[in-house]
């Protein structure tokens, strides 16, 4: 059952971004986003969180969907539909990939990122899923469906998701909404911290392949 409403649920934002999104994906950024949820009115709410939820199985950049939710909604509703749609992708995604397995994720995960499921799938404890969720190394994404393999329960996911993802979407939609009001040395600070966040990524990522490289490989 929750299978079959997961699907429906996922079927039907797909629908509507399809039916009412237009050509705006070609120029994708934080003010085309914005320009298209105005265009759609009353409907404007309902189409954020549809892409947000799409964000959990199409990836692309979030960051601007939340930008633009700052800039049409302001800090405080910006920030509340930017959660709850990424916590309905996040949840829908976990359902997916628990109800249909490896088979499923095989299908929506590069053959590149399996050692990184295989790997997080024996550290999966709640402190792991937070700790993915508040520092975003590994993608928003992937920890869904890897979640989704182990036995972590609902509630756990769902409290450590919510809680892991709530600072950054704070600042993204706050960048929306103050974005003609911050300071330089602020958007120095955020590129700063960007680009820290990318690096970090890098190390994590080639750790994990030489960490790999010495396990095939074994002791000479």
């Amino acid at each position: 059952m929750v299978f079959f409403v997961a699907l429906v649920i996922v079927l039907a934002a797909a629908v509507f971004v399809v039916s009412f999104g237009g050509d705006w994906a070609i120029s994708f950024s934080p003010t085309s986003i914005e320009d298209k949820i105005q265009s759609w009115g009353h409907w404007g709410v309902i189409g954020s969180i549809a892409l947000m939820i799409l964000h959990s199985f199409v990836p692309f950049p979030a960051e601007f969907l939340a930008i633009a939710n700052g800039m049409v909604y302001g800090l405080v509703w910006g920030t509340v539909i930017t959660w709850f749609g990424a916590m309905m992708g996040a949840f829908l995604a976990f359902a997916l990939s628990r109800a249909l397995g490896r088979p499923f994720v095989a299908m929506v995960v590069s053959q590149r990122n399996w050692h990184v499921i295989d790997k997080w799938a024996g550290e999966q404890g709640w402190q792991v899923v937070f700790l993915s969720r508040f520092l975003p190394i590994i993608s928003f994404n992937l920890v869904n469906y890897m979640a989704g393999l182990t036995s972590i329960t609902w509630w756990t996911f769902g409290w450590t998701t919510g809680l892991g993802i709530l600072p950054l979407t704070f600042l993204m939609v706050m960048l929306g909404d103050r974005a003609n009001m911050l300071p330089w040395y602020l958007w120095a600070m955020f590129i700063v911290i960007g680009i820290a966040m990318w690096l970090a990524l890098r190390f994590h990522r080639t750790t994990i392949a030489r960490q790999r490289s010495s396990a095939d490989n074994g002791p000479g």
